[in-house]
């Protein structure tokens, strides 16, 4: 059985990624923080979970591994700024450091999980192919850029080396997070019938599922012609969904089962770019999920109860959440406890 080590296995793509490993007959060691909690990748002989920070990986983490797809990150611009340090320690420093773990560990392969967002502000009517000049403008862009920058020169015959620029990420995961676009626009119509909408809706945005995102790095582990994507950046998503925010409102508004209204707040992001998706495409991977789709499921999975909003699903108040408790414990602790010493 071929093993993956996958980190950030319990973030948002990490949770729907690893039950499809499994399933797929791969063996996972999943190593995380588990800042959301442990609970979610649920149980499975096939399942190794180490609780470790990824800044401190060390060879024993890549050993008897066949492939390493490096999914962990301060992962949304809002953190990116608060964190920025961590960002980079995590964004860029640490994935640098994990492919040159798994070159020397012997591993196969390794896909460093980019984003779109490295493209930045384009010119209207620019679509961006992967060839294209990058951009980026936040910590959490310009520390993707990076990473690629220091992962794609270890390519060898020997060691496989895969960057995947995903577009902006959507859907149901088990760690849900509705501080994305889609995710976000749903609840809140949904919620109040009233729908949030970063003014002015003109940008361009690329969004892919989040189970298309996650069966486009399992699809490069299986892909036979490795002299096709060995030292190569592919952007994941699909022509069908590149959107504008206000036409991506419109949609989400009509596929929710209440009357919607659309509502503006913030100032303009500047951000908008188009992108081109033909590279992954030529080799067979096909994204599978529209926005109709996410909403749809999002719907029936608040309708049931089994989700709902709360800090935990927006990644920057979790983060606030969890140092506010780390610094009000290390104040009322003694003597290695609280009320028990």
């Amino acid at each position: 059985m071929e093993r993956v080590l996958v980190t950030g296995a319990g973030g948002y793509i990490g949770t729907t990624l690893t039950p499809m490993l499994l399933e797929a007959g791969y063996a996972v060691r999943a190593l995380d923080r588990f800042f959301f909690g442990d609970d979610l990748l649920g149980d499975n002989p096939n399942l190794e979970r180490i609780q470790d920070d990824a800044r401190k990986a060390n060879p024993d983490h890549f050993r008897d591994v066949d492939y390493v797809i490096d999914l962990v990150a301060i992962s949304n611009d809002p953190s990116g700024e608060l964190f920025q340090q961590a960002t980079w320690e995590i964004n860029h420093v640490a994935r640098a450091k994990h492919a040159e773990l798994a070159k020397s560990a012997g591993v196969k392969r390794y896909v460093l999980p980019s984003s779109c967002s490295i493209y930045g502000f384009q010119e209207p009517g620019v679509v961006c192919a992967e060839d294209h000049s990058i951009n980026p403008l936040t910590t959490y862009a310009k520390a993707n850029g990076k990473a690629e920058d220091d992962v794609l020169p270890l390519a060898d015959g020997d060691f496989t080396v895969v960057v995947l620029r995903q577009s902006t990420v959507f859907g149901y995961s088990p760690r849900m997070r509705f501080d994305l676009a889609i995710n976000g626009m749903t609840y809140g119509a949904w919620k109040t019938g009233k729908l949030p909408l970063l003014r002015d809706g003109k940008q361009w945005r690329p969004m892919v599922h989040v189970r298309d995102t996650a069966a486009a790095q399992m699809f490069m582990l299986g892909y036979e012609d490795t002299s096709k994507i060995n030292g190569q950046v592919f952007n994941v998503g699909s022509e069908e969904n590149n959107y504008q925010l206000y036409p991506l409102a419109e949609i989400v508004a009509d596929a929710v089962p209440r009357d919607v209204e659309i509502e503006w707040y913030g100032e303009p992001d500047h951000r908008s770019y188009q992108v081109n998706f033909d590279k992954i495409e030529a080799l067979g991977w096909k994204a599978k999920h529209d926005a109709r789709f996410a909403v749809a499921e999002i719907c029936e999975k608040l309708d049931s109860g089994d989700l709902d909003r709360t800090n935990r699903t927006i990644t920057l108040e979790w983060y606030k959440d969890l140092e506010f408790w780390h610094n009000k414990v290390h104040e009322v602790e003694m003597y290695g406890g609280m009320v028990k010493i």
